[in-house]
């Protein structure tokens, strides 16, 4: 292993350094994340209405300039949530009407521009990297031209698209000695964005709420209308309800013209499928080589006809709830994914992006292994659902926490804001053991720092928030990279909301893949972050079976260390169907419960679960809830659907009757 801290040492002025020695347990307690001081006074700016390449050139330049001390601010979000945190940073404010204003203002402070390659991608990170170490920003030729930045470095030319691997290896035998190695950045390169205007034709759709693949078929749809206009068709496949998943599932598909030409023929993650997807960022492929998406997910297959194909049709094997729609017009651009670069770039974290399967798992695996343990990898996995699994379980083998963060924004501005959070929670009455259903609903994604900066926001100032107890999942790590948003959260919360640890607790990982002489580190580390914040219940995760059908129970080995380590009163396993209820260690572990749909439904589901209880003992459900879907309306309304024998009740009430009730058996 190589140790960080030498390499933090030198990362100049403003930067607050992670510290892996032993501190104590008090406001002064080292930090895991960089910090880059407090801000005074922020030069605000709307970002909203830029393309990327100008987003990427802004927030590498927001790296550079707030490493120093933080003034630049930026808006991403047309909806503004970005702007319901300014207040909190305490700073001063001067607004700027064109963003792009401030490349000038603060040029001097760069040393130039590296010059990433449009025609590769992943040149993306590499820059990204490469502007860290030399204080300089990401940009293209033409706007280092316009902007007047001299070049520090040009990668153009010098990788081919089509080897990632070759790019990332010399990124980490070039760059990786001089990047500090206390932190690991995982970011697209590259993001997929909608093209506005275009007009898409419905042409089929499952109106009721089907799960079970009992509407599966092989369906024919004529697309020659589409035929006109353009030179390319787009097929698109989305949820058509969109709350509850279950979304559109194809399984396969094939295109032919003029009444029997085979032009288009394939499964879906098959190679033969390659050529046609245009857009499956959306989707996933399921166990029975199958692609879907759900709720606002969608995927995009492009099939380019002859010049004068006069008929177009095309079979696909379809089922659960579809909605398809065709257009003529490139309905999305790739252009460079720019967020979170400025915490990397200030870091100067090396950035990558490489999937978690195949050849370069095996180099991901070789990063892994290059840094100590519990050293951070912030951002994020390609290939959606598989890609985190595969992911989370890799890092999780070499001792890394992975920190959600790729859409995390102003992150050089906020974590050095200087906000105490508070480290007590308001307890909670005890309350009586009874014969009854004790539920707690926990609304989940909090590991995902973006998601505490964003989505939570959004439902959190919703009105309908503290009518009945829920738990909400947030990362311990806030209090390094996000004090006041974790702040504001505690002192606006209700005695109906209770703040725990998201998955796993300081940094999302599989405990049960930790090495031996490593776990203790991460469950010490979970311990200091939540001593800090005041926590003491933990959602988590583990590994997946062998088979990928469910979740391995935390077993003796790692409740222990958690016991030992932490001071967690309970455990809420990720389990989806609720039937797990064990001790490890003397530590109280249950599996949540995940009924499907919303409010209705949802109840449904629980007394389906129930229907073998006699009311002769407590029973205890942790019912989980989706943060993308629900809202606390829709918590209400579950709430008020539920009478006898349901008591809702918060997770610490939840856990000191679970706990009672095994003394009493």
């Amino acid at each position: 292993m190589q140790a960080g801290g030498a390499a933090f040492a030198a990362g100049g002025p403003g930067i607050a350094l992670p510290d892996r020695a032993d501190a104590a347990e008090s406001g002064a307690a080292a930090r895991l994340l960089p910090s880059f001081g407090g801000p005074t006074h922020l030069d605000v700016a709307d970002v909203s209405s830029l393309g990327g390449a100008d987003q990427l050139l802004l927030t590498t330049l927001q790296g550079v300039v707030n490493r120093r001390r933080p003034r630049l601010y930026f808006n991403f979000d047309a909806g503004e949530v970005d702007l319901r945190w300014l207040p909190s940073t305490g700073a001063s404010v001067t607004r700027h009407d064109d963003a792009l204003d401030l490349v000038a203002r603060y040029r001097g402070e760069t040393r130039g521009a590296v010059l990433h390659d449009p025609a590769v991608p992943d040149s993306v990170n590499v820059a990204t990297t490469l502007a860290g170490l030399e204080n300089a920003v990401v940009a293209t030729a033409e706007q280092a031209r316009d902007h007047r930045l001299r070049t520090v470095a040009d990668l153009r030319g010098r990788f081919d698209a089509d080897d990632v691997l070759s790019t990332y290896r010399w990124q980490l035998d070039r760059l990786f000695p001089r990047c500090a190695h206390t932190l690991l950045a995982g970011l697209p390169p590259t993001r997929t964005v909608r093209n506005e205007g275009v007009r898409w034709r419905e042409i089929a759709r499952e109106t009721g709420r089907v799960r079970d693949a009992s509407n599966r078929q092989v369906r024919t749809f004529d697309l020659s209308a589409e035929l006109s206009g353009g030179d390319a068709l787009y097929l698109r496949f989305q949820d058509s309800l969109g709350d509850d998943g279950w979304g559109a599932s194809v399984g396969s598909v094939e295109v032919t013209a003029d009444g029997g030409r085979v032009i288009a023929s394939f499964v879906p993650g098959t190679p033969a499928e390659v050529p046609y997807l245009f857009d499956g960022s959306g989707s996933s492929i399921g166990d029975n080589a199958n692609r879907f998406c759900d709720g606002n997910g969608s995927f995009v297959y492009r099939f380019t006809p002859e010049a004068g194909t006069r008929q177009l049709s095309v079979e696909v094997d379809l089922w659960n709830q579809f909605l398809v729609s065709v257009t003529n017009t490139p309905p999305t651009r790739v252009e460079p994914f720019p967020y979170f670069r400025d915490y990397a770039v200030a870091s100067r974290a090396m950035v990558l992006w490489l999937p978690p399967s195949g050849d370069t798992g095996k180099l991901l695996d070789e990063i892994f292994g290059r840094v100590e343990p519990t050293t951070p990898y912030a951002g994020w996995f390609s290939d959606d659902v598989a890609g985190e699994w595969g992911g989370v379980d890799r890092a999780s083998r070499h001792g890394v926490e992975v920190v959600p963060a790729d859409f995390y924004m102003n992150g050089t501005v906020h974590a050095g804001v200087p906000t105490k959070v508070p480290d007590k929670i308001t307890p909670r009455r005890r309350a009586a053991l009874r014969n009854r259903v004790h539920l707690t609903l926990t609304v989940g994604e909090g590991d995902n720092i973006q998601y505490c900066q964003r989505r939570m926001r959004t439902i959190w100032d919703d009105p309908e928030r503290g009518r009945f107890p829920v738990n909400w999942t947030v990362s311990p790590l806030l209090a390094d990279i996000g004090p006041a948003l974790l702040a504001h959260y505690r002192n606006t919360a209700t005695d109906n909301d209770l703040l725990i640890a998201g998955p796993s607790g300081a940094g999302y990982t599989y405990p049960g893949s930790w090495p031996e002489s490593a776990l203790d580190a991460y469950t010490e580390l979970t311990g200091r972050f939540l001593r800090r914040t005041g926590m003491d219940l933990v959602h988590a995760y583990n590994p997946r079976t062998a088979e990928g059908d469910g979740w391995i129970p935390f077993d003796e080995r790692v409740a222990r260390s958690y016991r030992e380590n932490t001071p967690v009163r309970g455990i809420i396993q990720s389990w989806e169907t609720g039937d797990l209820q064990t001790r490890p260690a003397g530590l109280p572990v249950i599996g949540n419960f995940y009924p499907q749909g919303k409010a209705a439904e949802y109840r449904d589901g629980l007394l389906r679960h129930i229907e073998g209880w006699d009311g002769t003992a407590p029973l205890f459900i942790a019912g989980a809830v989706n943060a993308w879907s629900w809202t606390p309306g829709d918590i209400a309304e579950l709430c008020d659907l539920l009478g006898d024998p349901f008591e809702v009740v918060r997770g610490d009430t939840f856990f000191d009757l679970l706990d009672r009730a095994g003394r009493r058996a």
